[in-house]
């Protein structure tokens, strides 16, 4: 994926595309601009409309159709996923760590923009930013064996092994009917991409967080 440095982090060349919203995937020394609204994220596959947003809400995921109203995710490995719909005008922030991926977050959160706001699966735009990569994350067996169904290729997800969330995560927005072109991974590892991001494998609990929203234009 290329990534665009701005003053508050990345943005997506595949999200600039459409002129109808903005987005950013912070870092560990670049933010987004506040405000924005804030989960409290619980490493679920719960993705919810920002109507029914309220201070301290469980969830990982927003989606709004609403001008102006910035969703955020606060990520330090997990995956950072920012869908947008151009056609119905719908955008959506996810927070996936290794249990929200295995519970098909990604899926979920396709499926609450065509449910919410009529979405189709092929007109969406979906980036999956930095976050820890296939050479970093390595999980023993009952995690991995989680991800059989989107691993079918691979006999070694029995033993200690390495998961590529971004690629499962991907492979779920395919299933959910989104073109392999409107797809876009991020190739940066937070956890040996340097002090450029936080990392909680790398850092432990002195890691930061760092921010990516998205917001359609008012």
């Amino acid at each position: 994926m290329s990534l665009i440095a701005t003053s508050g982090g990345y943005i997506s060349t595949l999200l600039a595309r459409s002129s109808i919203a903005d987005h950013c995937f912070g870092t560990a020394r670049r933010q987004p601009a506040r405000p924005w609204l804030e989960l409290k994220q619980v490493h679920s596959a719960r993705v919810i409309p920002a109507a029914q947003w309220r201070p301290g809400i469980e969830a990982d995921g927003l989606a709004t159709d609403r001008p102006g109203e910035r969703l955020a995710v606060k990520t330090a490995d997990c995956v950072p996923l920012l869908l947008l719909d151009p056609v119905r005008r719908a955008v959506a922030a996810v927070h996936a760590g290794w249990r929200g991926a295995a519970q098909r977050i990604a899926m979920e959160a396709v499926r609450l923009l065509e449910q919410c706001y009529g979405s189709r699966p092929e007109d969406v735009l979906a980036v999956l930013g930095p976050a820890i990569g296939g050479c970093c994350y390595e999980v023993g067996p009952e995690v991995a064996a989680q991800f059989r169904e989107w691993f079918p290729e691979r006999d070694d997800l029995d033993r200690r092994t390495r998961i590529d969330l971004r690629l499962a995560l991907g492979r779920q927005l395919a299933a959910a009917g989104l073109r392999p072109s409107c797809i876009d991974i991020a190739e940066a590892c937070t956890c040996c991409g340097g002090a450029e991001f936080h990392s909680w494998r790398r850092d432990g609990s002195s890691a930061g967080r760092m921010i990516s929203v998205i917001a359609l234009r008012e």
